[in-house]
């Protein structure tokens, strides 16, 4: 019986924030002896529905991935509008942002979350799924990400 609060022990994502997706992404891709990932726009706020501290949000960002099976890097370059991403490479500069984990059950898990101290702080949907980020920086000193996908 799996006791972790999500139902999954498996981080599917590490999550870093960067000024320069092109650059940085070069850099991992020379590191890991891989070829360099495209990037792509996150959905505009209409499609996304995304929402910052329970408001609508325009904040986008570009993103690029490198996949290794069960992980994922995902390397964030967010825009000006204000966001989590945005807010938080102001505050702290580049670096690890969240872990994510795949999840069933999202609304139920938010409110599990939130009662554990962990408020949600933005939300939207992408292609095959939504997302949620959770402020668990007191205790766990950083984000999660939860990434629910259609079935």
């Amino acid at each position: 019986m799996d006791k972790s609060l999500l139902g999954t022990r498996v981080v599917t994502q590490i999550g870093i924030l960067v000024n320069d997706i092109e650059a940085v992404s070069q850099a991992y891709a020379d590191f890991l002896g891989v070829e360099k990932p495209a990037w792509s726009w996150t959905d505009p706020a209409e499609v996304a529905r995304t929402e910052y501290n329970g408001q609508p949000a325009a904040g986008r960002a570009k993103l690029a991935f490198f996949d290794f099976g069960q992980l994922q890097i995902e390397l964030i370059e967010p825009d000006e509008q204000p966001s989590i991403w945005r807010d938080y490479l102001n505050e702290h500069g580049e670096g690890p942002h969240h872990i994510a984990f795949v999840i069933d059950g999202m609304k139920e898990k938010i409110t599990l979350l939130e009662k554990r101290g962990m408020p949600l702080a933005q939300k939207g949907v992408y292609t095959g799924g939504r997302y949620a980020y959770m402020d668990a920086t007191r205790d766990l000193k950083l984000w999660i990400e939860l990434l629910e996908n259609d079935k």
